[in-house]
C-alpha cells in the first residue's frame, strides 16, 4: 500500500507517547496495528522506535517489546512490602537493581494466592503500569518467601506469649509470638522481630523477638525504631573492637612533618569526628599572580584498618556511618572514629594530605599527596567562622582571621569561580533540623542555615576529591568513583512540558548542561511556583552512585570526580585512600589485587549502604517530627503541596518544614485520578485539581511518633484546589481513578 493512501502516518512523538501511555510493554506489530500502519511504512516505524531507543526515551525488553525507560515487564516477581488496616497490599520489585527508587506496585484485591499476603512475601504477578511510578498487580501465584523480614513493634503480653502491634501502621495485623519466642520482653515494650519460614503454610504466623529496644514513650527510643527497621548493624564484632582499642598514636616515622601548618577544622557544632583540615595561603610564585596554595588534610584511617582485618570487614558490612538527631551508628568503632582518627586539636594525628595550587580564577594548576603527620590548631564550627569572616570574631577566631580565616576565604572566592564558571547545579533544598532539649525531647524543628562556611568547606572538599581522581586516572589505577549521569531523556521531556506553560523554558533537544537547570532556578527565586520548581528539577535526576567506571559528575559539571574526604564515615573512600597509597608507593598498607578485583561489587554494596542510611535518617526525621507534632493535634497552619499521588497529597508546613499527608479520602466529595505527568490529582466530576507547589491551610489531624505518620486535613475543602500559575493536567484522559474523597473507604479499579 503505498504512504498517500493510508491513514496520517504519525509523528514521532505520538509514537512515543503512545508507548508511554500503555500500561504493558508492547510490540512493533501492537503500534502498527494501533496507528494502521501497513506495507513498506513499517519500515519508517522501524527506524522511529530505533531513534527513540538510542536516545534514551524507550527500552527494548524480552520479545522485542518496548518500553519506556525503568519500565517493570508484563509479569514479575514483586515482594510485599505491607499490609494496611483495609487490606490494601502494597509491593515492590524484588530484587530492584536500579539506582532510581523503586516503582510502588499495589496488588488487586482478587488475588489468587489462596491465603492472606504479609510483609516479605514474594508473589509473580501479571503488572499494569499506571502511571510512571506506579503499577496494579494481578497475582499469578506465591511464591516461597527465602529470607526473614525484620519488623519493629510493640508486645503485648497474651496467654502463652504474647503479640507484636506494628509500628507501621500500614502493616495490618498483630503478630503472635510463642512463649519460647518472647526472649523477656515485657508488656508495652518496643521489639524487633524475625519472621522466619515459609508463609505460605495453615495457620497463625509466628516470631521470633531478636531484640528489645526499651519503653516506647522514651524519646531515645525514636532513632532506635528506625535503625532497626532499616537493619542498620549497631554491634561491632568483638574481634574488630579488639583492634580498635588496640590501636596507638602513630608515629612520625617517614612521614612529612605538618605540625606547624595552622591546619583547622570546620564542622558543625554538634560534631564529634573531624576528619579534614584545612589551610590556605597565597601563592608566592611570581607566574601565579593571585592564585592560592591549599592544603586539605584527611584522617589516615588507612593506617588504622587495613584491609581484610575484622575492622575492614565490618566497615564494608556498614557501608558509612549514619546520622540521626540524637545519636550516630558509626562505620568506625568510637575508639577510631572519635579517638585516633579524629582530628582534635592541640593532638598529633596520621593524615593523608593534597597540596593544590589554583589561580585567581581557582583552575587547578598543580597538586600532589603525601602522607603526613598534623596537628590541628584549632576546632571551629560553622557559626563562629561566619561570624569572624562577618566582623564579629570571638576569642578563639580573633588569632586567626589575617593567618587562618582570612586566606581561607581568598581561596574560597577562586574556587567559587571556577564553580561558577563550569556552571552547576546548584538546587536550593532545604535541611530539616531537629532540636532536643536534656531529654532528648523534640523542642523544636527548622531548617539548617547554609552559610559561607559551609560552602567554603564544601569548595575545599570538591577540589580535594577532584585532585584524587585526576590522579588515579591519569595513571589509569583501578578505584572507585563518585558519577553522577546525566537526567534521563524522557524525565527531562516530562519536565519541560510541566515548566513550559509556567514560562519557563528547557529547549527541546539541547545539549543537557547543568546550568540549563540552574538559570531556571534563578529565574523561579522568590517565585510562589520555586519550591514546586526545585522539587521538579530534583526528581528529573540521576542518583549518584559509586562505580569503578568513571563517567563523570553531571551534577557538578566535573568530568572526573571520586569520594577522598572522608574516610571514618565512608567506605569509598577508604578505598580510593588505599588506591593513592598503592599508586603513589606511600606505603605498604595500599589496596590490595583481592579488592581491586572486586570494586563493582564494592561499589554496588556502597551504593546501596548509602541509601539504606538515608532512608533510614529520613525515617528518624519523620518520626521526630510527629513526636513534635503530636501535641499540636487540632492546631493549624500553612503550607504547600510538595508532593501528589495515588493516595493524597503531601503538605510541607512552611514555619518548621514538616511533611503530612492530606489523605485522598478526606478530599471534597468526587472520584480522584492522578496525573503523574502535570502531578496533580483530579476530580473526574468537579474537576478540581490539587496540584504540586498549591499553597494551603492545613489542621493537624493526627501525629503518632511510633509509626512516624503525620495526617493532615484541608482547612478549606477547595483550599488549594486552584492555582492560576500551575498548568492544566494534561493526561487526565489516561489517568486512573484512585478513590472517592468521602467518608467511606471506597474501591476502585487502581486499589
Amino acid at each position: 500500500m503505498s504512504k498517500s493512501k493510508g491513514a496520517p502516518f504519525p509523528t514521532r512523538e505520538q509514537i512515543a507517547e503512545f508507548i508511554r501511555s500503555s500500561q504493558t510493554p508492547v510490540t512493533k506489530r501492537e503500534i502498527a496495528r494501533a496507528f494502521h500502519i501497513t506495507g513498506d511504512r513499517r519500515v519508517e516505524l522501524k527506524a522511529i522506535i530505533r531513534d527513540l531507543e538510542r536516545e534514551g526515551l524507550l527500552s527494548r525488553g524480552r520479545g522485542r517489546k518496548v518500553a519506556p525507560p525503568d519500565a517493570l515487564p508484563a509479569v514479575a516477581v514483586i515482594q510485599i512490602v505491607r499490609v494496611d488496616t483495609d487490606g490494601e497490599v502494597e509491593a515492590a520489585p524484588f530484587n530492584w537493581t536500579s539506582d532510581a527508587p523503586a516503582p510502588r506496585i499495589f496488588l488487586s484485591s482478587d488475588h489468587v494466592t489462596g491465603q492472606a499476603l504479609a510483609a516479605g512475601d514474594r508473589v509473580l504477578a501479571r503488572l499494569a503500569r499506571l502511571d510512571e511510578k506506579t503499577y496494579e498487580a494481578r497475582a499469578i501465584r506465591r511464591l516461597e518467601r527465602r529470607t526473614a523480614v525484620r519488623i519493629v513493634g510493640t508486645f503485648r503480653e497474651r496467654r502463652g506469649g504474647g503479640v507484636v502491634i506494628p509500628a507501621d501502621r500500614r502493616q495490618r495485623d498483630p503478630i503472635p509470638v510463642d512463649e519460647a519466642n518472647r526472649n523477656g520482653a515485657t508488656d508495652g515494650e518496643l521489639v524487633l522481630i524475625s519472621l522466619d519460614g515459609d508463609p505460605s503454610r495453615l495457620g497463625p504466623r509466628q516470631a521470633r523477638i531478636v531484640d528489645r529496644l526499651g519503653d516506647p514513650d522514651d524519646p531515645r527510643s525514636i532513632s532506635l525504631v528506625a535503625i532497626a527497621s532499616a537493619g542498620l548493624p549497631t554491634v561491632f564484632p568483638q574481634t574488630a573492637q579488639d583492634e580498635a582499642e588496640a590501636a596507638g598514636p602513630c608515629p612520625l616515622g617517614n612521614r612529612t612533618d605538618l605540625r606547624a601548618v595552622p591546619l583547622v577544622t570546620i564542622d558543625g557544632a554538634d560534631a564529634r569526628d573531624f576528619d579534614d583540615a584545612v589551610w590556605s595561603e597565597a601563592d608566592k610564585s611570581p607566574d601565579n599572580a593571585d592564585g592560592w596554595r591549599i592544603l586539605v588534610a584527611i584522617a589516615d584511617v588507612t593506617h588504622y584498618v587495613r584491609s581484610d582485618s575484622a575492622l575492614d570487614r565490618e566497615a564494608y558490612r556498614r557501608g558509612n556511618s549514619c546520622y540521626f538527631p540524637d545519636r550516630v551508628v558509626p562505620m568506625l568503632p568510637e575508639a577510631l572514629s572519635n579517638g585516633l582518627c579524629s582530628l582534635k586539636p592541640g593532638e598529633d594525628r596520621a593524615c593523608v594530605a593534597v597540596e593544590m595550587t589554583v589561580d585567581r580564577d581557582g583552575n587547578p594548576l598543580r597538586h600532589r599527596f603525601l602522607r603526613g603527620l598534623m596537628r590541628s590548631a584549632a576546632r571551629l564550627t560553622y557559626e563562629q567562622v561566619q561570624a569572624a569572616r562577618d566582623g564579629a570574631p570571638d576569642a578563639l577566631t580573633a588569632p586567626l582571621m589575617e593567618t587562618v580565616i582570612g586566606p581561607l576565604y581568598g581561596a574560597f572566592g577562586a574556587l567559587v569561580r571556577a564553580r561558577e564558571a563550569r556552571g552547576t547545579l546548584d538546587l536550593d533544598i532545604a535541611e530539616t533540623k531537629i532540636e532536643l532539649d536534656d531529654d532528648g525531647r523534640v523542642s523544636g524543628i527548622g531548617s539548617r542555615m547554609r552559610l559561607d562556611s559551609h560552602r567554603l568547606i564544601e569548595e575545599f572538599m570538591i577540589a580535594a576529591n577532584v585532585a584524587a581522581a585526576a590522579t588515579l586516572l591519569d595513571h589509569q589505577a583501578p578505584s572507585l568513583y563518585r558519577v553522577h549521569a546525566e537526567p534521563d531523556k524522557a524525565k527531562v521531556e516530562a519536565l519541560r512540558e510541566v515548566l513550559e506553560p509556567l514560562g519557563y523554558s528547557l529547549a527541546k533537544g539541547a545539549v543537557l548542561k547543568p546550568r540549563l537547570f540552574t538559570r531556571i532556578l534563578e529565574r523561579a527565586a522568590g517565585r510562589p511556583e520555586a519550591p514546586m520548581i526545585s522539587e521538579l528539577i530534583l526528581r528529573s535526576q540521576a542518583q549518584a552512585v559509586y562505580s569503578p567506571e568513571n563517567i563523570g559528575h553531571f551534577g557538578l559539571a566535573l568530568p572526573r570526580y571520586t569520594h577522598f574526604t572522608s574516610p571514618i564515615r565512608r567506605y569509598s573512600d577508604l578505598l580510593v585512600h588505599r588506591a593513592l597509597i598503592r599508586l603513589l608507593k606511600l606505603g605498604t598498607d595500599g589496596a590490595t589485587d583481592a579488592e581491586l578485583l572486586r570494586l563493582e561489587e564494592t561499589g554496588r554494596h556502597v551504593s546501596y549502604t548509602e541509601r539504606r542510611a538515608i532512608a533510614a535518617e529520613r525515617d528518624a526525621v519523620d518520626r521526630f517530627t510527629a513526636s513534635f507534632l503530636a501535641s499540636r493535634v487540632g492546631s493549624t497552619a500553612s503550607g504547600r503541596i510538595v508532593g501528589v499521588t495515588r493516595f493524597g497529597l503531601f503538605v510541607r508546613l512552611d514555619e518548621i518544614g514538616a511533611d503530612g499527608l492530606v489523605p485522598v479520602s478526606t478530599l471534597p466529595d468526587d472520584r480522584y485520578i492522578h496525573d503523574g505527568q502535570a502531578h496533580a490529582l483530579v476530580g473526574e466530576r468537579w474537576q478540581r485539581r490539587f496540584r504540586l507547589g498549591a499553597e494551603v491551610r492545613v489542621t493537624i489531624a493526627e501525629a503518632d511518633a511510633l509509626s512516624g505518620s503525620t495526617v493532615f486535613r484541608l482547612i478549606d475543602a477547595d483550599d488549594g484546589a486552584e492555582a492560576s500559575w500551575l498548568p492544566p493536567p494534561k493526561s487526565a484522559g489516561r489517568a486512573r481513578p484512585v478513590q472517592r474523597g468521602s467518608g467511606r473507604r471506597r474501591r476502585t479499579t487502581g486499589r
